[in-house]
């Protein structure tokens, strides 16, 4: 579409950072200045969806343009522990994969990816290299991310020390454990800040041609720790009472004010990019974008969810399929290109990039179950196509599926137990926050959501995902 220059695009991808947690989404107590910007000089999404409510099958989704019905990772599945020595990433990406990263290579730009992969290893078939990145750096594991000060990252498959020594980042404390004793869980060279300083060299190094980077940096997934410099810009701030890692995680002297500049030091990253965009002359030819892999954390790390209502009052948290799962900021600036301050209430998921970035770059996706958002993006709402339904299942917490058509949204949970748990039936559009289950006004809905699973899910290649129709008793 773009032909004549065509635009960069940065995907920036926050880590359980929830619906609630920018102040352009209604954040009261955590400062996200940069972010706020970008929705206000471009466009803000309030009906966005990540594709799965934990990590990997996220990212998996993201990268593949797959819903959960048809994507080859469902769920989180470790290969490895959190030693050093037995880091063994997740589920590895097949070979031969498509991928949005092979995509925007088939159209000539060159891409990297900076954060958490969570796809599998280097020395695996999900090795980011082999799955489209000309460049990669940060973390291949997961298990590796709970702790922002690794002793190392990866470089395109090769190991990178740095200043810091082995945290044992989920030995929690005794609860009379004096203020020094949490000391323990910092370090040197802080991740996040490590990825920016990559982030900034491959900006700079690919200035003069078409760049793709996907961003999946680290906040706010715990463990909490951050700069010293940022939580003081929130001490005392809070009401706090030390965290001991009772929940697993490092401890947190002041958990709430590290959590909360967890998400503005984030922020602040992404803000340097932005200047760096305008210094190099690139600003109005990029499209940056942000979102989130899934809501916010449950109890577990310390972390005080509730108290910055990080999931916007919506139901639900991280690992759930009730809207605080999965519904995500979504904003999008591209000057001169995308409107700015608009809200747009288009339905969208984020398997749908893979539809937008083909869209945009003119080149032929695979099959995918996206639909392109270009057209809301752009302007061009009278062109946008709609899906006929969002379909998400998630064989954690018991075996969970989720459907929306339209303003109406249909739940089956804990599924393991009951193959025929009965579906749950909120309306949207009058309760968003699914405080009430209209089923029993609706069977034909509920018909229409059991053609709809039955329709979507394809049988997956492990035995533990398998919870929509199991062809084995368990008794084995």
């Amino acid at each position: 579409v773009f032909a004549q220059k065509k635009p960069n695009v940065i995907y920036i991808y926050a880590d359980d950072l929830g619906y609630g947690e920018l102040g352009s989404y209604g954040q009261q107590k955590i400062k996200t200045p940069n972010l706020d910007k970008i929705a206000k000089e471009g466009i803000k999404f309030t009906q966005h969806y990540a594709a799965a409510p934990v990590c990997a099958p996220s990212r998996a989704m993201l990268m593949t343009g797959k819903n959960s019905g048809h994507s080859y990772i469902r769920g989180n599945y470790e290969l490895g522990g959190f030693e050093d020595e037995n880091e063994g990433g997740q589920m590895p990406l097949p070979e031969g994969t498509f991928t949005i990263a092979k995509l925007m290579k088939q159209a000539g730009y060159t891409t990297g990816a900076i954060g958490k992969w969570g796809l599998g290893m280097s020395n695996t078939t999900g090795d980011p290299n082999k799955q489209g990145f000309d460049y990669f750096y940060g973390y291949l594991c997961q298990k590796q991310a709970h702790n922002f000060y690794p002793t190392h990252l990866w470089e395109n498959g090769k190991w990178d020390t740095l200043k810091n020594s082995y945290i044992q980042v989920h030995k929690p404390l005794a609860k009379d454990a004096p203020a020094a004793a949490f000391d323990y869980f910092k370090g040197k060279e802080y991740s996040v800040t490590k990825m920016a300083e990559k982030t900034v060299a491959f900006i700079k190094e690919n200035q003069k041609k078409p760049f793709f980077l996907y961003l999946p940096y680290t906040g706010p997934h715990v463990s909490l720790q951050a700069p010293d410099e940022a939580v003081k810009d929130y001490m005392g701030q809070f009401e706090e009472h030390p965290y001991y890692g009772e929940n697993g995680y490092a401890s947190a002297l002041y958990p709430r004010a590290t959590y909360a500049a967890m998400i503005t030091y984030m922020d602040k990253q992404v803000g340097e990019i932005m200047k760096l965009l305008k210094e190099l002359g690139l600003d109005k030819n990029t499209i940056v974008m942000f979102s989130s892999d899934n809501g916010p954390t449950f109890k577990t790390g310390g972390a005080d969810v509730d108290f910055f209502n990080s999931a916007g009052g919506l139901r639900g948290k991280k690992q759930d399929l009730y809207e605080g799962g999965i519904r995500e900021p979504f904003i999008a600036r591209w000057p001169g290109k995308i409107p700015q301050g608009k809200v747009s209430n288009h339905i969208s998921v984020q398997y749908d990039l893979m539809a937008t970035l083909s869209e945009l770059t003119g080149q032929k996706a695979w099959d995918n179950d996206g639909v392109s958002f270009l057209p809301t993006l752009l302007g061009n709402t009278n062109k946008q196509k709609k899906h006929d339904y969002l379909y998400f299942e998630f064989p954690e917490k018991g075996g969970q599926v989720a459907i929306r058509i339209g303003d109406w949204k249909g739940v089956k949970s804990n599924m393991k137990k009951n193959k025929n748990a009965p579906w749950e039936i909120y309306n949207l559009l009058t309760d968003e926050k699914e405080t009430t289950d209209v089923a029993a006004q609706h069977p034909e809905l509920a018909k229409r959501f059991e053609e709809i699973m039955k329709k979507e899910h394809q049988p997956s290649h492990i035995r533990d995902w398998e919870f929509i129709d199991p062809k084995f008793s368990g008794k084995e």
